[in-house]
Formats: C-alpha cells, structure tokens, sequence
C-alpha cells in the first residue's frame, strides 16, 4: 500500500509533456501544471497560428497566458525528489524501433497506446486521456497504434482520403474526385469498404472450407504414415524373425553335418587302428617263428632238426591282405555341402531380387495427376486456346493497345492512362487480363525488332527499375526473348540460349499443374523451341515485353 502512494505521488508531479518530474512547475489558467520548458516549447510551436491551448483539456486562451513559477509545487517536487523516486514511472514504457511512437511526447517518447483517424495522430496513456474526457473528441476513432496513419493524406492535396475510385481502385479525396478522377465511379471509403468486407468473408469462408479440407488431408496422411510406419514395423519384424529361424536352421544343418562327419570319422579311424594292431601283432609273431627258424637251422644234430621242423614250419593264419583304393573320404560331404550352399544363394539371389523389387515398387498414391501427353499438332493445341486480352490497368504508358486490347504498339508519346497502381512504370510491359491455369495455349504474333513473351505471377513487381520488374529476370516470370539475331530464355536472370530462329508467331503451352510450360514456332508445324519443367505455386498470366518506336506484339485470336 505505501508503495502504491509513492507511485501516486510521483504521477501528480509528473509533467504530462515530459513524462518527467516537474522542472520549474507552472499552473497555466485552467489549472494543469507543466515544467516551465516544456509549455513554452508546445506555446512557441503554436505561435503561428496564435492558438495557445492545454496540452491536457485543450482549453485556448488568449492572449498568451505569462508563466509563473509554481512556488508550492516547485517545494512538493524538490521534497519528493529528496526520496531518490524521480525516475519515471515503471509501468510507462518507452517506444523501440518497432513500436509505435506517441507524436504529442517530446524527447524520448512513450509507445503510443492507440492512434485517432481522425487526428491522424498516435497518442501515450496520457496524451490520450483527453480522448476519454473531452466530448468533441470522444466522437474520434480510435484504433490500435499504426505507423500508416500518414497513408490515410493525399499526397497531392493534403487532405484526408475518405473516398475511393472504383474506376482506378485507389483512395482519394474530394478534391480529386473533382479533378483527375472527374467522372469516375467513386463512392465513400466507407461503403467500399463494406462491400469489399462481404468479399472478405467470401474469401474466409472459402479459406475455412479449404482449410477444412486440407486439415482432413492431413489427417489423413498422419494416418497414411501411421499405416507406413505401422506396415514397415510388422516387415522388419518378420523378415528378422524369418531370417532368425532361417540362420538357426543352417547352423543346425551345419551342427549335424559336423556330428555325422565326427561320429564317422570316429568308427571308420576305430576300424583302421583296429585292424592296425592285428597286422602288428602278426608282424610281431612272424619275426619270432623267423627267429625260432634261423635258430633251428644252425642246429647240427639232424634228428633234433627233424624233430623240431614241423612245428616250426607250420605257419598260423594270416591276416587278409589289405587293399588301399584311392578315397575322398570326405570331400563329397565338402561338395555336398558346397553344392546346397550354392543353391541356396541362387534361392537368396533371387528372393531378394523379389524382395527388393517389392520394397522398391510401394508408392502412396497422393493428390498429383498423372502427367497428361503434350500435344502434337497445332489442332491438338488448339484444343486449349484461350482467348486472352490485355490489361489497360498494367500497360506501361508508352504502349497504345488496340483490336479490343489484343494488341500493343510502342509509341513514342506516352498514352493518357489513368494511375494505377499496377502499371508498369520504367519498362514497356503489359500482363493478361484473364489468369492462366490448368492447360492454356496461346500465340503471340510479333513485328520489329524484339519481343519479350512471358507468363508470370500476379505478384511481380511494376513501378521500379529493376530486375523484379522485368520479364525473365525474377523468380516469378518466365520469357522467351525473340529478336532479329536469336532466341533467349530468360528465368530468374539465368540465360539459355536457345536453338533456331523462330517465326514471327509463337505459340506457348501450358499445363499449370504438371508445371509444363513451352513455347514453340508456329508455321505448318509446331516446332519446340524451349520447355520447361517447374512447379508453378500461383494462377500465371501471360505477359508481352516490347521496347522500340512502332514493334508491335498481338495475342492471336484463335477461337
């Protein structure tokens, strides 16, 4: 609450010019104080005009009142100033490059808080607080803070707008509508503006419906990419739980090729070892009878010779001979095993062929048109002639239009059109009247020295001197450039030379939603000279670039 009070203090010792705390208080008559500088400055700008007024009620006097210095309240600020609280109050926020600036502040100014159409001034919390108690002005407009305010004053009469000419669609004032705009269709600000406020909600209406639609498209496409990802998550799962068991299924089959290949290498090397030891220990029993033989034979008694030898002679029986054949033993199991891997790449291989194919060939079908075959003949063009006129409100004033605003000619007196603002104003160029969509054929006949045939956006600019101006030399014209010497396209200041001559009649085709635009020479055959493929984001129109006294270029009536 104490702080409450100060900042109550600190505002009624505030001059309401400076926002400041009171620098050598007056009370002028009607009993609104100000820092002595301040009133003299607001005086002297009024001196002129003799009008000395109150900043705050707008109460005049005359003559000129004399300042007095306050002396009670010059005491009040000096005590006040004494608590260290002559800053300027914290919730009184001054104006930034972007904000808006109160006109009536002086030096450092406070965000306006609305601004008056008909003061066509932008006012402070207090500088606007005589809006809200004096009756005259309680009857003015206010809107939230605008720097356009000054847009609202003819430039030529200084006076406010409030008419608008529907022959020129600009805003004017009266005194124009008695001058230049003399006979013209005008009605008040005002009522244009109600009208053009039912064409509004129209164009909302429209827009909510699209958007509607196009918020069901989206929905429909998060749940297109729910089913994807949903689709794609099941795939990856199987295809790895699939190749899991494919993977344990070979290393079992190897497991139990390595168990037989073991378990019979075990039985047949048991075989060999076995019939190994019986040929050692035949071995064994040869080399003793040999050894009982040689004894015996160095015996010399002869009947313990005979005696001896047959039993010694008489041999036990021997173990069959063994017979060696050249074996793989194993290698067929290599080369079976070789043999099922073999096949089972090429089942791989070819699988996976289909199961890349597969992958490869998903496609969501959205919104896009499959892409419609280009014509051929000048009859299958002819199909999609438009008949196209010229705009007057775009034609550079150097252009006099003709043959029901099909042709221009380059004159060299300028024309007397009307202003408007879009008209081109530095270089000689006139748009369509009629917009371009979907598939468009035209053919432009030309005579001189040059032609610049063009579409283009709606949204390029008219009245400077500069490439976003011209034809061919911004994102938003496209121009084929016919002269004398040779063919140009020109799109967003990037050249391309063109093949051929061309005649003196070009036809230009256009399939705006596959972004297909071409032009081509005209004669007994359609020659492509140039094509292009884009996406065109905006309705096009067609455009004619012509710059020499007496060139002529005419869109052809083909229909």
């Amino acid at each position: 609450m104490a702080q409450k009070g100060v900042q109550l203090d600190r505002e009624t010792f505030s001059c309401s010019i400076c926002l400041d705390l009171l620098k050598d208080p007056v009370t002028i008559p009607c009993g609104h104080s100000y820092c002595m500088d301040c009133i003299n400055g607001f005086w002297d700008e009024k001196d002129q005009k003799k009008i000395y007024s109150c900043p705050q009620c707008r109460q005049a006097f005359d003559p000129r009142p004399a300042l007095v210095k306050n002396t009670m309240l010059a005491v009040l600020v000096e005590e006040l100033k004494k608590t260290g609280l002559q800053a300027a109050p914290a919730d009184l926020c001054y104006a930034g490059p972007e904000d808006v600036a109160c006109d009536i502040c002086t030096g450092r100014k406070l965000k306006a808080l609305k601004s008056c159409l008909v003061c066509l001034v932008s006012y402070c919390e207090k500088h606007l607080q005589s809006h809200y108690d004096v009756a005259q002005l309680k009857k003015h407009k206010l809107v939230e803070p605008s720097k356009k305010l000054q847009e609202n004053i003819c430039s030529s009469h200084d006076e406010v707008m409030k008419i608008f000419c529907r022959t020129d669609q600009q805003s004017i004032c009266y005194l124009c509508s008695l001058d230049e705009h003399k006979g013209h269709d005008t009605v008040s600000a005002a009522a244009e503006r109600t009208e053009k406020q039912k064409e509004l909600e129209v164009s909302r209406q429209n827009i909510q419906g699209r958007t509607q639609d196009r918020e069901k498209d989206v929905k429909l496409l998060q749940q297109e990419v729910k089913a994807i990802n949903g689709s794609a998550d099941k795939a990856v799962e199987h295809s790895e739980k699939t190749f899991t068991e494919l993977i344990r299924l070979i290393q079992k089959r190897s497991s139990d090729v390595k168990q037989q290949v073991r378990a019979k290498q075990e039985t047949e090397v048991s075989r060999v070892k076995d019939l190994q030891e019986k040929l050692e220990q035949e071995i064994a029993e040869l080399k003793r009878k040999d050894t009982e033989l040689k004894t015996l034979s160095h015996t010399e008694d002869h009947n313990q010779f005979l005696h001896d030898y047959p039993s010694l002679s008489t041999l036990s029986g021997s173990t069959s001979n063994i017979h060696i054949r050249p074996l793989r033993y194993f290698e067929d199991v290599t080369s079976a095993v070789s043999e099922a891997r073999d096949k089972l790449q090429d089942v791989l291989r070819e699988t996976w062929t289909n199961i890349s194919l597969t992958v490869t060939d998903i496609d969501v079908l959205l919104s896009e048109p499959e892409p419609k075959p280009e014509p051929k003949t000048r009859a299958d063009f002819l199909r999609y002639s438009r008949d196209i006129t010229m705009d007057p409100n775009t034609a550079h004033k150097q252009l006099l239009l003709s043959e029901g605003n099909r042709k221009a000619t380059v004159m060299r007196h300028q024309q007397s059109y009307s202003r408007h603002p879009d008209r081109f104003t530095f270089w000689d160029q006139v748009l369509s009247k009629e917009s371009l969509t979907g598939r468009s054929y035209l053919e432009v006949e030309w005579r001189g020295n040059r032609v610049d045939i063009a579409v283009a956006y709606k949204n390029i600019s008219r009245a400077e001197w500069s490439n976003e101006c011209r034809f061919g030399l911004n994102d938003k014209s496209w121009a084929l450039i016919r002269s004398q010497k040779c063919l140009k396209f020109w799109f967003n200041s990037v050249e391309t030379r063109v093949s051929g001559r061309g005649s003196s009649r070009i036809g230009v085709y256009l399939d705006h939603s596959a972004g297909v635009l071409s032009f081509y020479s005209v004669s007994e055959t359609m020659t492509l000279l140039h094509r292009v493929q884009t996406t065109f984001t905006q309705p096009l129109y067609a455009g004619i670039g012509i710059y020499t006294y007496g060139d002529t270029a005419e869109f052809c009536k083909l229909k």
